[in-house]
């Protein structure tokens, strides 16, 4: 029992790479920039704010006081960024919260936060892939181009939106998807529905991202700048279409309709929007100069990306009333319910929907970068096959764990439904930010004197901070998704001991030394 929490030290990380061989250092510190905001700004900004704004039948809306509801996210956020960027420095390889918790935790501690990455990249790509779908299928329409919905939908999307109609709804959204179930074709009785949107934009990605990180990098830099740009022009045109009376109006529950459950209520929800910036980390393997560059991209994506939501998020209330947000394309709404030039609002929901479209195929790209680096951590550690760690000889990249995350993220993206994986995504990235924070205090303690490149201040208080506020996020989300969470980390407990407990390198060499000394 002592060896589940035997600790990785920091020497140990570094002498894998030694040994084995690491990743072509090639990335800048505006190139990890890019990572981050690449992986932040996608579908949480573009399809989780109206939830946000306007609430669930669980949870309550923040109103126009959504803006406060992003300052509290990027708080905990920005508390949790600085202990990521400590990190970072002193221990530049691939596996980001892994990594650090088997430097400071213990062997266990690492494995269950690197089974709850999964949850942060793998599972969270699904919801950014069918996200983007939704999108791609709105920007089609532009060019008069119309999927089958059997195509561009799941079964039980298809099926909560046939039961809307049944009970009235009448938007045309819920009525293309309630479609499918009537115009899809028969395999032994049961309807063929996938979104094969989703699953061909996860298969492109993963091709470009086997060929070479740096290649993929470059696309992502071009992507942000993009979005950066799109986000920008909804911004300008929406200034002008700005009725303040939407901040503040009394007949609708003023500036914040709920109080601060509703504000609170909306940062848990829109933490989706955030989860990206840690992603940065998982590529320090591929950084030029880690002590220095890491720290710069992690906390300068966090910031810029801030600046964009407050903003936007300012207009977007400002716009029309709030009430109205609520749709899973909150931004196209907006600009629906605006009173504008016509013209003017139809051809800024079309750049709209083209900037949806590249932000979250950037943030596909960074999350389908990530997950493959977390896993190749892992294997080398002992705690996954072996064959996870394998790099191309020629495009020096993790190409089976990418193929493999690939397949994973497309097939579930094609099935899946976006309502069931958000939340089980915010609750693993918040749970992975409380033991990256943890690790901070504890490897404090243990190691005082290892040299720090960058030194998260006021510790433990920063820390401390950290774990608190996304705790307390944590326990805005529902039950059902506690549920989850603690089946998935079970899961993952069973695969740890059939197959990690046997096959640690970290376990099998203190049982050497035992022996030796034994011996001795």
């Amino acid at each position: 029992m002592s060896r589940l929490f035997l600790r990785k030290s920091v020497q140990d990380c570094e002498n894998d790479i030694l040994e084995r061989g690491g990743l072509k250092r090639s990335l800048g510190k505006w190139h990890l920039t890019a990572l981050g905001v690449g992986a932040t700004i996608g579908a949480g900004i573009f399809a989780t704010t109206g939830t946000a704004i306007v609430g669930d039948p669980v949870r309550p809306g923040a109103g126009p006081a959504i803006v406060l509801s992003f300052l509290l996210t990027a708080l905990t956020c920005g508390f949790a960024a600085l202990c990521y960027a400590e990190f970072a420095a002193m221990v530049p390889i691939s596996g980001s919260a892994y990594t650090y918790a088997y430097a400071s935790l213990g062997e266990l501690v690492a494995w269950i936060i690197g089974w709850d990455l999964i949850i942060e990249y793998a599972v969270g790509n699904i919801g950014v892939a069918i996200g983007w779908s939704g999108y791609f299928r709105e920007l089609l329409t532009h060019f008069g181009l119309h999927l089958p919905a059997w195509l561009a939908t799941d079964y039980r999307s298809a099926h909560m939106a046939a039961e809307a109609v049944a009970a009235g709804a009448t938007d045309a959204s819920s009525r293309y998807l309630a479609s499918a179930l009537s115009s899809a074709p028969h395999l032994l009785g049961v309807p063929l529905i996938a979104n094969l949107p989703a699953f061909l934009i996860v298969a492109l990605i993963t091709v470009v991202l086997v060929i070479g990180i740096k290649e993929s990098a470059n696309s992502n830099t071009a992507m942000v700048v993009l979005k950066i740009g799109i986000i920008l022009f909804f911004c300008a045109v929406g200034s002008t279409l700005i009725q303040p009376v939407n901040w503040n109006n009394p007949a609708t529950g003023g500036f914040a309709p709920n109080g601060f459950a509703g504000i609170s209520a909306g940062a848990a929800i829109i933490f989706f929007s955030y989860i990206g910036f840690d992603a940065t980390s998982t590529a320090a393997e591929d950084a030029r100069d880690p002590a220095r560059d890491m720290p710069f991209g992690i906390i300068m994506s966090l910031v810029v990306c801030t600046v964009l939501y407050i903003v936007l998020a300012l207009v977007m209330t400002g716009m029309a009333p709030w009430q109205g947000l609520g749709t899973p394309e909150p931004m196209i709404t907006a600009l629906a319910l605006a009173d504008g030039s016509p013209r003017l609002l139809a051809i800024s929901r079309f750049i709209v929907s083209l900037g949806a479209v590249i932000a979250m195929s950037s943030v596909l790209l960074v999350f389908q970068l990530g997950q493959p680096r977390i896993f190749m951590s892992m294997s080398r550690d002992g705690l996954l096959p072996p064959f996870l760690a394998r790099v191309h000889p020629r495009f020096k990249t993790p190409y089976i764990g990418t193929v493999l995350t690939g397949l994973f993220v497309a097939v579930f993206a094609a099935f899946a439904n976006i309502a069931e994986v958000v939340d089980l995504t915010n609750i693993g990235t918040l749970f992975a930010f409380v033991l990256v924070s943890a690790g901070v205090i504890v490897l404090r303690r243990q190691e005082p004197d290892r040299v720090r490149p960058f030194r998260a201040p006021w510790v433990p208080v920063t820390p401390m901070i950290s774990i608190v506020a996304c705790l307390y996020l944590m326990f805005q989300l529902p039950r059902v998704t506690w549920i989850r969470f603690g089946i998935w980390l079970v899961l993952g407990l069973v695969v740890y001991f059939f197959y990690g407990v046997r096959h640690s390198r970290l376990r099998a060499a203190a049982a050497a030394a035992e022996r030796s000394e034994e011996a001795a």
